[in-house]
């Protein structure tokens, strides 16, 4: 019986990462500056991207900011973990997130 449960438990605790589990889905609605991509830059860049920030130098407070570094911003979110270029610093957006930036650009940078 020992034996048996064993295995039972071996095979019910598999290993998934974080990018298996997360939301991943294809994004079909048109994606906006305003309704999407400001939500996110507010709540994880804004912090370093604005004045007074260690980042100030290069803010993203204005949608034309955000517009006028969108390949940067892709590159940096994009980096895998461990790399000191990956943005934002102390975390990583989900790979949800991710796409929307993505989308974005591919929609043609709209603001509204």
């Amino acid at each position: 019986m020992y034996i048996f449960s064993s295995a039972v438990l071996l095979v019910a605790c598999e290993s998934r990462t974080y990018e298996e589990i997360s939301d991943n889905t294809p994004i079909v609605e048109q994606v906006t500056y305003t309704k999407d991509v400001k939500p996110i830059i507010e709540a994880n860049c804004i912090g370093c991207h604005s004045a007074g920030g260690p980042a100030s130098f290069q803010p993203w407070t204005s949608y034309d900011q955000v517009k006028t570094h969108i390949d940067n911003i892709l590159d940096r979110i994009q980096r895998p973990n461990g790399d000191p270029l990956k943005m934002p610093q102390g975390g990583a957006l989900s790979p949800s997130q991710i796409n929307i930036f993505t989308k974005w650009k591919a929609d043609g940078l709209i603001e509204n």
